[in-house]
């Protein structure tokens, strides 16, 4: 599907403030989409009020790519950015850490961010929040249409020593700070949000609040998924789970979901205080999934860094009161490249002279449109690549242990039938399996053709 630079649709009302929040590798975790063991009253009101998709899906499965799709409108292989951003060896000191790939690699500065596109139309902009585009200046917030960053550049942090594998990570601005040393993180990004939102309350503002909650923490001494790397105040598990095993991950990364809840409550209390309720597109979602989950009541396969659905398709829950219908339920198809070109419509902005890979999706979360999107593509170069193609999805892959000359697995699902991808139909359906890799082959196509950009490309 060659879809248009940009449609923008006529708007009655005026250009709203906006609230994009981002969760960090959560999946489908919440009350709102069937996990009732998750205690999130605030983003389960947002989902009461406004529209969920059941049907959306992020640019990668993983951190960095995800984000980058994200915050250009455009896929990570057309960007450049569609590797991690990361470390191999996380034991650097200080000074190899200054000249390691996290501190001097970052979204290419010829790329243009969703806060360059609302600057045109004279928002105000913030991240708050986990940016993981590159922490050399030129790639930081500041330098890529924001006026406000509090955050770190990289893929995460530990949450109360603000260190990346033992080196200080917390911006402010465009400078290192230790001021809140010691400060649970989300609490931090909390307070943060809503002193953003206060000062400029008289003024149209874009807040990108993208949480590194419930991403476990990054310190030299423990490795993602062990119990000490999921970080969370006890406060929060004895209120929530006190019949649970409070050092079990589980418990950990349930309360910590719940703290991040609490924090995006105190954003729309602070909304609603100051009126700004009607005048507000907040949406909701994560960067890509945890362990599956489930969506309307199937699980789903896979994960984080698996082109399985439970790794793509992720929560996303819209609020626009007078703007989007309260309690609806959508299961049109969509996706991240779609905020953009939304954001650009709603707030009358005008984005540069490239190619957007997505549309404004409004009429589609109104119920007034069904989505253009039929295909979507995913290439993490070490791990899959997949294709949606209507209601087919392929993925090829090496399982995780074999050796690097093992020729990748196929598999073929039917999602109209087959959500949790169980039935591989590459045998039973070889014209559709031809057709599907036939798109993603002319979909690479296009990609290698684009300008190259970014710090993975041989140019």
């Amino acid at each position: 599907m060659c879809l248009p630079l940009f449609g923008q649709t006529q708007n009655t009302v005026r250009p709203p403030n906006i609230i994009l929040i981002v969760s960090d590798d959560q999946g489908f975790d919440l009350g709102a989409f069937g996990a009732k063991e998750f205690v999130t009253p605030s983003l389960d009101r947002m989902a009461a009020e406004g529209v969920r998709a059941t049907n959306f899906y992020v640019t990668a499965s993983v951190c960095t790519p995800s984000r980058s799709g994200l915050v250009t409108g455009r896929y990570p292989q057309r960007n450049g950015t569609y590797e991690m951003i990361t470390n191999v060896n996380s034991a650097f000191s200080r000074s190899e850490y200054a000249i390691s790939p996290e501190m001097t690699l970052g979204l290419d500065v010829r790329e243009k961010t969703f806060g360059d596109v609302l600057k045109t139309a004279g928002y105000t902009n913030a991240v708050i929040g986990k940016w993981d585009m590159g922490q050399a200046r030129r790639f930081l917030p500041l330098q890529r249409g924001f006026d406000f960053f509090y955050g770190h550049g990289n893929n995460g942090i530990d949450y109360y020593t603000h260190e990346r594998y033992g080196t200080h990570s917390m911006f402010r601005d465009n400078e290192l700070t230790t001021v809140d040393r010691g400060t649970y993180a989300t609490d931090i990004f909390r307070r943060e949000a809503v002193g953003f939102i206060r000062q400029n309350k008289d003024r149209h503002f874009f807040l990108y609040l993208p949480f590194n909650a419930p991403h476990g923490a990054s310190t030299l001494d423990v490795k993602d998924g062990a119990k000490d790397s999921f970080q969370v105040p006890a406060s929060y598990l004895k209120r929530y789970y006190p019949d649970r095993d409070p050092i079990s991950n589980e418990t950990k990364y349930a309360g910590m979901v719940s703290a991040m809840d609490e924090a995006i409550g105190a954003v729309f209390d602070t909304v609603r205080e100051l009126n700004l309720d009607r005048s507000t597109l907040v949406i909701f979602f994560a960067d890509n999934g945890r362990k599956g989950g489930s969506v309307d009541g199937v699980p789903l396969r896979g994960g984080k860094a698996s082109g399985f659905e439970g790794g793509l398709r992720v929560p996303f829950i819209a609020w626009w009161p007078g703007v989007i219908p309260a309690g609806r339920v959508t299961h049109e198809f969509l996706t991240a490249l779609e905020i953009l070109p939304t954001f650009a419509a709603v707030g009358d902005a005008f984005p540069p002279n490239v190619h957007l890979d997505g549309f404004n999706m409004v009429p589609v979360l109104q119920g007034l449109e069904k989505s253009p999107r039929q295909e979507m593509f995913w290439d993490w170069p070490k791990a899959y690549q997949a294709a949606r193609v209507g209601r087919y999805k392929w993925v090829s892959y090496v399982p995780i242990g074999n050796k690097a000359n093992v020729a990748p697995q196929e598999e073929l699902f039917d999602l109209s039938v087959d959500a949790g991808e169980q039935h591989n139909l590459v045998a039973e359906t070889p014209e559709a399996l031809s057709a599907v890799r036939a798109r993603f082959a002319r979909w690479r196509t296009e990609m290698d053709a684009a300008e190259p950009r970014g710090p993975f490309r041989n140019y």
